[in-house]
């Protein structure tokens, strides 16, 4: 399908040229997306950084991948996984993961804001309760008890829903404050069953995710956030899940399985079509390139998870590979987005 129409029609003048998603001449050993129509974002009223982040992204897609990492805080030092990348390769990721959990929206914003003054790309997630407190237990141990209260406005349920979300929103909107552009990631594998936000199913998360969509974008005005939206690799009934091209920018899956996942990369291009970006949003053993070129995986980032992940689950020789290879994109490599 052709991405964000809704969009196109509403973005005019420089602001649709900053947002396009317009390749880049050249040849490249994995076939190139179609790109048939430039896509936005899906807010036209994004802010000056969120466009160009997203242009880099369209553009790398098909030409690249992005390279990413997840962090741990509890590891003796909140650059662990990053000091053992570049220990071994001499390269550091160009995506730093970061989560919400814990309610530590204060440790995320330092780390992300260190990382943009890096040059660095940040993507957040946020695993929490369905009160949006605690980190992954309660993800996986709590849940909505009435969804059709929770979901309904003026409702104390709903209230309650709403006054827990609006957390995030305070905190992403410091970050919007100073420039720093988001890869936003709630409600992740949210297909997959286990937490609470699709114990509900797909037609109750579709609202949920409309709901935190309009209000992070039209209450908070919360500019700086690129949708991303990101499936399990459980590979079924994705269609079900999708909320609709004008709530959603980015769409990918993840797998702790060995090799490029050239099937779950078809099942999300089923849903989105060529022209929008993939991503490899968690992984644990990362492809090697060679394998993303034998099938034409184009997924455009690669975030492996963090501690034994990244440590255990890689091939120090693959690694160091894989971050020095001409097709993957490190830190040092990012251009400078934001002038």
């Amino acid at each position: 399908m052709l991405k964000k129409i809704i969009a196109l029609l509403l973005a005019i003048g420089t602001a649709a040229s900053s947002a396009a998603c317009t390749p880049e001449k050249g040849n490249t050993e994995i076939t190139s997306v179609s790109q048939s129509a430039e896509l936005t974002l899906s807010n036209p009223k994004a802010s000056k950084e969120a466009k160009a982040l997203y242009k880099y992204i369209c553009d790398t897609y098909g030409k690249g991948i992005i390279s990413g990492q997840q962090e741990s805080t509890w590891m003796g030092s909140d650059q662990y996984e990053f000091d053992y990348i570049y220990e071994n390769t001499g390269k550091y990721p160009a995506i730093r993961g970061l989560d919400y959990m814990n309610d530590d929206f204060d440790g995320v914003n330092r780390r992300a804001e260190d990382w943009h003054n890096r040059g660095g790309i940040v993507t957040i997630c946020w695993h929490c309760g369905s009160d949006f407190s605690h980190s992954w237990d309660e993800c996986m141990k709590t849940e909505i008890s009435d969804w059709d209260k929770a979901l309904t406005e003026g409702t104390d349920e709903y209230k309650k829903l709403i006054a827990g979300m609006d957390k995030g929103a305070k905190a992403l909107k410091e970050l919007r404050d100073k420039g720093i552009p988001v890869l936003w990631r709630p409600f992740h594998e949210l297909d997959g069953g286990w937490f609470w936000w699709s114990k509900g199913g797909a037609e109750n998360f579709k609202k949920l995710w409309k709901i935190m969509y309009d209000r992070y974008t039209n209450y908070w005005k919360l500019d700086n956030l690129i949708w991303v939206f990101g499936y399990s690799s459980n590979g079924r009934g994705y269609d079900k899940w999708y909320p609709g091209d004008e709530y959603v920018d980015i769409v990918g899956a993840d797998s702790y399985k060995d090799g490029a996942n050239n099937n779950l990369y078809k099942k999300v291009t089923d849903i989105v079509g060529n022209d929008v970006p993939v991503c490899f949003h968690e992984c644990g053993r990362i492809p090697t390139v060679s394998q993303l070129k034998k099938n034409n995986t184009k997924w455009v980032w690669f975030m492996t998870w963090h501690t034994e992940y990244i440590t255990d689950k890689n091939n120090v020789d693959d690694l160091k590979a894989i971050y020095n290879d001409d097709y993957v994109i490190t830190l040092d490599e990012l251009p400078k987005l934001y002038k």
